[in-house]
């Protein structure tokens, strides 16, 4: 059937008579001329009509939805056919042209199922049923045949076979109805058999210009319809001919040092068997070298390794052969080979060079006119291999301060002399600085001249000229005792005229020692200032002698350093004794010395009559005093007032008096203001000892309370004491151990009595009834210790108290009212007895109490001593008073 000629069905014919559109609606959504069976020809082109329809709206007459009808299924599946809208509600199914329809290769029925659908979702499927139809198709060439083919023929075969075309009919599948084959245009050279076999008729030559021939080969079946194609035939060369060198030079000169890649030669040839065309020929260097390499297509010969002229193997021999190969084909062909040589030229390409370009000379500053200092020609040279280019010569020397100091001798020799003075301490080489920079180009003789400069630092080495001296030949300097640690003494200063400057330290080498320390002086080693390191004490040393000592990188030099210090009143006066413990009867008269005490004091920067003697706090009512008060270094402490307890006055029984002594006495109001003036002290403790006979019938007695302290303090440096106590103790323990067991076994071997004497009666028959039974009493005393002792207010017993935990008794009634004595003619205060010493057992003597006495007299003197044989201090005296005035009862006494 032709392309586009639809089928004759009923449906088909209907579609054509009626009007799609006048279709009445019914209710229910439905296509309309479906199903159906329709047919199309095979090959046709896309958007050929396959089969019309339209659809039927439904009751709503809601419209088709967009998109729709469209195939939703097919059997077999296959996109050749697609749905087309036309107009209203009549659409048509077309050829997509996605794919071939082919009657003989592909299926030729197809159901294809078209679905349709409304806006309020009504919908309908239908079947079409396509079938394709058979249409009569020309042969065709398969494979590369169909687009044209390439053949090739070697030059000189023999006329005969050469290829056999084949074609194929779509329409044979079975392939039993021959073709028949033709050239379309005969040609003298070539002849197509019916069969399809192409032929050569004559023997072909290359180099005769018979190179390739354009066939059209065609094919008819037996309905008449053919196709063709082209054939290119082509005939190939035979290479029997060695290719010629056309390139007449053989030697080549070339400078040195030329850029790789550079072309020095171009070796050309020529095959005979292809005249004109270099294009199959290839080149190559058999000769092993590192310095060239050839285009094998083009026969260029190139730098690949630096040519230095003036190193390796070219340095002796500048000549380098080669020998080039040129073949016609990578391997068996045809080939030729030629020599040729490269002969490397020297050129000025090395500038002169040194084993260094920066020198460093130290000329001693007294050197003399005329010194060598330097000869570069024994560090410089020139690598090139010939003449004149390995030649070259020194310049001038330049530079700031160079000129009329130093030269070349002879000019361009490289020989530098000294020829001017160098003088360090030289003015016009200071304003040089002493340091100069000559600069000197060594260059090429020839072109082009290369050159490279040279530097030469000449330093002047200064020398010792001149010895280190002080500014002074000694220093004398003074300096307050009262100055603290780190004030400056004084400086000292020494220069040397030698330049450049030194550095100078300073340091003590001599004096400065005093009993506290090694050295109270220290000197900052950079600026030579001095400054104490403590404090100077005039009355230690009043004088000190140092010796300086400056110390440069070359000289050392000494000074004598006088410091004298300036006295100062920085001493205060010590007084003996500086704490003291006294007791007085509270009837004491007025202006007596009390025990005959006294000040002694002295100051070791300050007269006798310096001293002036005041009462500070404690002195309440001005009760006591210092006779003489000022002028002296002795003076005595004297009771200025009466006590007067009776009427409140006094209600003080212990004064603690802080006494001052200070050493002004002999300034004037005005220097008083001005000068220093230091204070000592003195810690005065007086108890005052009530007399009981006058207290009872007045007022009532206060509450008094003693309380006596014992505290063991430990010092870290007396760490021998306990531990020789310690020795002391094993020793003496083990010593009553050993007489012990003496005694023990002395017991034993001299006691005549057994053990059955011990059964027998003590006394004699009869004695018994005159015997008076006694009572055996063992009473074991728990020891409670009661260190202090109280009055009560109410009663006005005395009654003793532990002080840590409160325990109180009432003491003995007997020990309650003691007895005073009179002050003894020493001025010792009166000392309550002790019970059982000054009141005494009815059996006891005068005697006794008067030794009592006389014990509590010397305890109580100014003259009684601690245990390591000092001056009792208050609390120990305080402790003796009590243990004397206030004695403990022991039970059975």
């Amino acid at each position: 059937m032709e392309p586009g000629v639809e089928g004759g069905t009923e449906a088909n014919r209907v579609m054509k008579e009626g009007s799609f559109s006048d279709n009445v609606g019914t209710e229910a959504l439905r296509l309309i001329h479906l199903p159906a069976t329709s047919n199309v020809a095979e090959n046709s082109p896309p958007e050929t009509s396959v089969h019309k329809f339209s659809v039927n709206l439904s009751a709503s007459l809601a419209p088709v939805t967009p998109g729709f009808p469209l195939i939703i299924n097919s059997s077999p599946l296959t996109d050749a056919f697609k749905v087309n809208w036309l107009s209203g509600t009549d659409f048509e199914v077309v050829t997509s042209g996605k794919e071939q329809l082919d009657f003989e290769m592909e299926p030729n029925i197809f159901e294809l199922q078209i679905y349709v659908k409304d806006d309020v979702g009504v919908t309908d499927l239908q079947i079409l049923t396509v079938q394709v139809t058979d249409v009569n198709e020309p042969p065709e060439f398969q494979g590369n045949l169909a687009k044209g083919l390439d053949l090739y023929i070697v030059e000189g075969a023999n006329p005969g076979f050469i290829y056999q075309v084949e074609a194929f009919d779509p329409e044979d599948t079975n392939r039993s109805i021959p073709l028949s084959y033709f050239l379309i245009s005969p040609s003298v050279n070539f002849r197509l058999s019916a069969s399809g076999t192409l032929f050569s008729t004559t023997e072909f030559d290359f180099e005769a210009g018979h190179r390739s021939f354009y066939l059209t080969a065609g094919v008819r079946d037996s309905q008449g319809l053919q196709a063709s194609t082209t054939l290119h035939v082509n005939i190939v060369n035979i290479n029997d001919e060695v290719p010629r060198f056309t390139s007449p030079a053989r030697v080549y000169s070339i400078p040195e040092e030329l850029d790789a890649g550079t072309i020095v030669a171009n070796i050309t040839a020529e095959d005979p068997d292809d005249k004109g065309s270099t294009s199959f020929l290839l080149y190559s260097i058999t000769t092993a070298n590192s310095y060239f390499v050839i285009n094998q297509l083009t026969g260029t010969i190139q730098v690949a390794h630096r040519l230095d002229r003036d190193a390796g193997q070219l340095r002796q021999n500048p000549t380098i052969s080669l020998e080039v190969l040129v073949k016609d084909r990578p391997s068996g062909g045809q080939e030729n080979r030629m020599q040729i040589t490269f002969i490397v030229e020297d050129i000025n390409d090395n500038a002169p060079t040194c084993t260094k370009f920066t020198f460093s000379i130290m000329v001693p500053e007294r050197a003399a006119k005329g010194t060598s200092l330097l000869d570069l020609n024994k560090f410089c040279s020139d690598d090139d291999s010939e003449a004149p280019n390995n030649r070259f010569n020194f310049s001038s020397p330049s530079g700031v301060g160079v000129s009329g100091r130093f030269s070349q001798d002879p000019a361009g020799s490289g020989k530098i002399v000294l020829i001017g003075d160098l003088d360090y301490e030289n003015t016009s080489n200071l304003a040089a600085g002493n340091t100069y920079a000559v600069i000197i180009q060594v260059q090429d003789v020839a072109p082009p001249y290369h050159k490279n400069n040279i530097y030469i630092y000449i330093l002047t080495e200064p020398e010792n000229e001149f010895p280190l001296v002080f500014d002074s030949p000694s220093y004398v300097f003074d300096v307050s005792e009262l100055r603290p640690a780190r004030t400056r003494v004084g400086q000292v200063h020494a220069t040397d005229k030698d330049l450049p400057r030194s550095r100078v330290v300073y340091s003590i080498s001599a004096g400065g020692a005093s009993f506290q320390s090694p050295n109270i002086f220290w000197i900052n080693p950079r600026t030579g200032e001095l400054q104490l390191v403590t404090k100077a004490d005039y009355e230690t040393t009043p004088v000190y002698i140092l010796r300086i000592q400056a110390t440069s990188s070359e000289d050392t030099s000494s000074v004598t350093v006088t410091v004298n210090v300036l006295e100062e009143n920085d001493e205060k006066p010590i007084c003996t004794p500086n704490s003291y413990f006294l007791a007085i009867p509270v009837g004491l008269r007025v202006g007596t010395n009390i025990q005959n005490f006294k000040l002694t004091c002295t100051d070791l920067d300050s007269s006798p009559r310096s001293f002036r003697y005041s009462i500070g706090s404690g002195n309440v009512n001005s009760h006591f005093t210092f006779s003489p008060s000022a002028g002296s270094n002795v003076t005595s402490l004297l009771l200025a007032t009466r006590f007067d307890y009776a009427s409140g006055l006094d209600k003080i029984w212990d004064y603690k008096l802080l006494v001052h002594i200070t050493d002004g006495n002999l300034l004037s109001g005005r220097r008083k203001a001005k000068a220093r003036v230091e204070t000592g002290t003195v810690t005065l403790s007086i108890s005052i000892i009530p007399d009981p006979t006058t207290i009872a019938t007045t007022t009532s007695r206060p509450q008094v309370i003693r309380q006596v302290l014992r505290k063991n303090v430990y010092s870290s440096s007396a760490w021998y004491v306990p531990f020789v106590i310690t020795l002391g103790s094993m020793l003496l323990l083990g010593l009553l151990v050993f007489l012990f067991v003496q005694l023990a076994k002395a017991i034993h071997r001299h006691c005549p009595c057994k053990a059955g004497k011990y059964q027998k009666t003590l006394v004699k028959k009869g004695e018994m009834k005159n015997t008076k039974r006694g009572v055996l009493v063992e009473t074991i005393q728990m020891n409670s210790v009661f260190d202090g002792e109280a009055i009560d207010p109410v009663t006005g017993a005395v009654y003793e108290f532990n002080s840590k935990t409160g325990t109180r008794k009432w003491k003995d009634p007997s020990a309650q009212m003691p007895r005073w004595q009179e002050p003894s003619p020493h001025g010792a205060a009166p000392s309550r007895p002790v019970a059982g010493e000054g009141a005494g057992p009815p059996g006891s003597t005068g005697e006794q109490d008067g030794l009592s006495s006389k014990a509590q007299v010397e305890d109580a003197s100014p003259s009684s001593r601690n245990q390591d044989g000092k001056l009792g201090t208050p609390k120990s005296r305080n402790t003796a008073l009590m243990s004397r005035a206030f004695p403990k009862l022991h039970p059975g006494k």
